[in-house]
């Protein structure tokens, strides 16, 4: 008695976890579709919207989104109350740019390999490039 009672338990158990695993897997089978990749919902309004209006149908709405998003980060960074803080830091990195633009130019070395030189003024043009982003970025924080 006692092991026929300890049997039917045991089959009770390991059929109630194999119950469990079934379900547990169709599950995850439900919600992953191999190839399918569907776009977040706020991307689009509705489906057929999307597709009936099309580019320019959207655009109201993703002008709308930028706009939101410009918003947001204007009350992130307050610029009025830390624009003394903003100019340091860019004045900052301007000077930091400029000696890493010195450095690179000392790097420069005259042995003839004139791949290692191609791959030296390539990135003392990206650094020249940044100090005019730094600079076009001083310009917009003082229209502001």
């Amino acid at each position: 008695m006692n092991d026929e009672f300890l049997k039917i338990v045991g089959i009770i158990i390991v059929s109630l976890f194999l119950m469990y695993m079934i379900v547990k897997l169709l599950r995850l089978q439900s919600s992953v579709v191999e190839g399918l990749t569907n776009p977040d919902a706020s991307s689009y309004s509705t489906a057929s919207s999307s597709t009936t209006l099309g580019a320019a149908g959207q655009a109201a709405n993703y002008a709308a989104s930028i706009k939101a998003n410009l918003v947001k980060l204007q009350d992130e960074l307050l610029v009025a109350k830390y624009r003394k803080d903003y100019e340091t830091v860019i004045i900052n990195l301007d000077d930091y740019v400029g000696f890493l633009m010195i450095q690179q130019t000392l790097n420069i070395k005259q042995d003839g390999n004139v791949a290692n030189n191609i791959t030296a003024i390539n990135n003392l043009n990206i650094l020249k490039n940044a100090k005019e982003s730094l600079n076009a970025t001083m310009t917009f924080l003082d229209k502001q």
